[in-house]
């Protein structure tokens, strides 16, 4: 959206025809633009003067006050110059004339500021200004970077910022903390207990201590996603979170299951990520999905690394068996594929089954990467141990990096011949990644750009079944046989 930065518009008749436009749609416009954009189009006209000051809906983010692009690494007086500008955000537009349905805020905890920024929130929930609270304390260190002390220190702010204002707790339907170690802090207590109605949760390297596990037992909790990244956590074990319907999990540390699901009898889409470490020895999905009839959507991500999924068989019939969508993520190029069969045989419901191949050349140093995860081994699942009679009901099969050699080729063949309802196929090219172009080593791709490639590629694909219907489509283009 332009806006012209004029004093000139004077009178309605020679106001432009944006400016005409009514207050609700000013408003979704202006909703769409980070706060201080918003704000400067109050210099526009007498017309735009008040529209920022009546949006619905805030989001006041301590990022868009820093210098752009963002200095790496950021330095203490661009933080501290965010915070104040973001200060005098808060102040100006948490007014006691005004509602504010949802207010997502996102802010470094830095004690001065703090000091203004709870007050005046906590006012605006007890004065009934704000009804929703989306709150993000956010930090620039890197998960690698943050030490034992300084995360328990973190704890200590947040700990001090909820205690001296609880309406805060009371008013959060999503929070979102990072570089946390809650080893002295009750932090079941002020996650299910205190924060009523707290509906989103994201925990990026938090703990419990040093490798503990974390049990969840909150049968009164609202909560609905959950969202886990780089915990250092031995295990999290789900004993009763009665509405929580999406749980997502990326890198854990533990050598076994990472978790458990005793009850959580909404939860339909799961999604796991994790680069295994050398000393995982991985874990059944069967068992952790076990009494879990409600998933139908879950998400397998190896990060170029070995599975950390056992071979299973049968055992998975019971977890698979009302499953719609299946989706398994960055397998290592050189892994073959067809051990995926397996579980699209134990998941005859299945309607989509979307697959990614890793191959990244910002790959660590070969020897380092070695001592981390180990040796890259092809998956060991034997496919000849369970084969059903069934046909299956997939109608939609999604392959990003994909490159016609002749493991990919079977296996989209393999799949084809077990599913006469399958109407499509998606051929994507491998996704951009910002490390390998910054280090200028873009992987080989083999993907088909020209119709004469593609036309090869879909001969490969239908080799004896020439009057497949199959609609194949290239990464945009599309092509019907």
């Amino acid at each position: 959206m332009a806006l012209n930065n004029r004093d000139s518009i004077g009178t309605e008749d020679e106001e432009d025809k944006l400016s005409l436009l009514t207050d609700d749609t000013l408003l979704s416009i202006l909703g769409r633009v980070d706060l201080p954009t918003a704000a400067r189009t109050s210099v526009l006209s007498t017309r735009w003067k008040h529209l920022p000051w009546l949006l619905p809906e805030l989001t006041i983010d301590v990022k868009d006050f820093l210098p752009s692009p963002h200095p790496k690494p950021m330095e203490v007086e661009h933080m501290d110059k965010a915070m104040s500008s973001l200060t005098n955000a808060i102040r100006s537009f948490l007014v006691a004339e005004r509602a504010v349905t949802r207010l997502q805020l996102r802010f470094y905890l830095v004690s001065e500021h703090s000091q203004v920024v709870g007050p005046l929130v906590s006012e605006a929930i007890d004065i009934g200004t704000v009804k929703d609270l989306d709150l993000a304390i956010v930090d620039e260190k890197e998960p690698e970077d943050c030490y034992d002390e300084e995360m328990l220190q973190q704890a200590c702010l947040v700990d001090g910022f909820f205690s001296a204002y609880p309406s805060v707790l009371r008013c959060l339907t999503s929070l979102s903390l990072c570089n946390i170690c809650f080893a002295r802090w009750d932090m079941h207590h002020v996650l299910f207990d205190c924060c009523n109605q707290l509906q989103h949760l994201t925990l990026v390297n938090c703990d419990a201590g040093v490798l503990s596990a974390w049990n969840i037992d909150a049968p009164k909790s609202k909560l609905r996603f959950l969202k886990l990244e780089f915990c250092c956590l031995l295990r999290l074990d789900v004993l009763c979170l009665p509405k929580l319907e999406r749980l997502h999990w990326d890198t854990w540390v533990c050598r076994d299951a990472p978790l458990s699901l005793n009850s959580a009898p909404f939860l339909e889409e799961l999604y796991l990520s994790c680069g295994a470490p050398i000393n995982t020895r991985g874990f059944k999905l069967s068992e952790v999905l076990s009494g879990n009839t409600a998933i139908n959507d879950p998400t397998i991500d190896f990060q170029g690394e070995r599975p950390w999924v056992q071979p299973e068989g049968e055992q998975l019939c019971t977890a698979f068996n009302k499953l719609r969508r299946l989706s398994i993520f960055n397998i290592y190029v050189e892994f073959d594929l067809i051990w995926m069969t397996v579980l699209l045989e134990a998941a005859p419901s299945v309607e989509i089954f979307d697959f990614g191949i890793w191959n990244h050349s910002c790959d660590m140093d070969e020897e380092r990467r070695r001592r981390s995860f180990g040796e890259r081994t092809n998956p060991s699942w034997k496919t000849f141990e369970f084969r059903s009679r069934k046909q299956w009901l997939l109608k939609e099969l999604d392959v990003t990096g994909f490159n016609p050699v002749e493991k990919q080729i079977t296996f989209i063949r393999s799949v084809m011949g077990r599913s006469p309802n399958l109407k499509t196929i998606t051929l994507r090219d491998y996704m951009p990644c910002k490390d390998c172009e910054e280090m200028g080593k873009l992987p080989y791709s083999g993907f088909p750009i020209n119709e004469d490639g593609q036309d090869i590629a879909i001969n490969q694909i239908n080799g004896d079944m020439p009057d497949s219907h199959v609609r194949i489509i290239f990464s945009g283009c599309c092509t019907d046989n």
